[in-house]
């Protein structure tokens, strides 16, 4: 049931790193906003929200700022902004697909950010469809290796729908389908895990395998990506040997 993906062990450290730097505040209060805007402002029955707060709160969130974004998003208090989600896809160096999951309230911008980073990396914007079919939507839970071993976590998510357990260094990838995702999640609370993120995910159904100039050119895109503050989540289909991917990073 274990798997190992390079690309996913380094996108998970610089999550670590962006959460640090504060980077991710902003996108972590928006996800907070638009959940409570969409299921109610009671955590209790929002598992959508529970989930954003509960990602917030490992990364170092102020309380105040969680509060201030459930209220807004509840309409409790005025000033929220009406978000929409949007799903851009494209090609990065080497033919490698991408996802762009972006939540703004200002589409004309969010395009234009897109469009940018694409072409000023080696990239370009697709058709609807001609990138979304190489993903699988599955339900993602990340648990720290501090919490619990692989053996407790598979114990506790065996009738649940787990497909796999990834070791992603600091961290275990608990997978699943995508409806069986709230089951998954349940069975790891009910279990006592305390985990550090779950929500659903694109994960690329087959690879590109990149040398150092193409995870280098890959890395700077998705940074480019990242960097607009529309863009919420990038998927690629890449993957690079630790390696490769050291030296792409220097």
């Amino acid at each position: 049931m274990s798997g190992h993906s390079k690309w996913a062990t380094t996108k998970h450290k610089k999550a670590v790193i962006d959460a640090k730097r504060g980077k991710l505040f902003a996108k972590l209060i928006k996800n907070i906003e638009v959940a409570a805007r969409v299921g109610g402002g009671d955590p209790a029955g929002n598992p959508t929200l529970f989930d954003a707060i509960q990602k917030a709160k490992k990364s170092s969130v102020p309380n105040d700022n969680i509060d201030r974004a459930v209220k807004r998003g509840s309409g409790e208090d005025t000033g929220g902004a009406n978000y929409e989600s949007i799903m851009y896809e494209g090609y990065g160096p080497g033919g490698v697909a991408v996802l762009i999951e972006c939540l703004t309230d200002n589409r004309n911008r969010a395009a234009g950010d897109v469009r940018v980073a694409l072409t000023r990396n080696n990239g370009n914007l697709a058709d609807p469809g001609s990138v979304a079919y190489l993903f699988n939507r599955k339900g993602q839970v990340i648990v720290s290796k501090e919490t619990a071993d692989e053996d407790t976590i598979m114990e506790a998510a065996l009738e649940a729908g787990v497909e796999e357990i990834n070791d992603l260094g600091e961290v275990w990838e608990v997978i699943s389908e995508a409806t069986d995702f709230l089951a998954l999640r349940g069975a790891i609370q009910a279990a006592g895990i305390d985990y550090e993120s779950a929500e659903p995910t694109w994960m690329p159904s087959m690879k590109v395998e990149l040398d150092v100039d193409g995870a280098r050119k890959m890395l700077r895109l998705i940074d480019a990506l990242e960097d607009s503050d529309d863009v919420q989540n990038v998927y690629a289909n890449f993957d690079a040997s630790d390696e490769v991917l050291e030296a792409a990073s220097e």
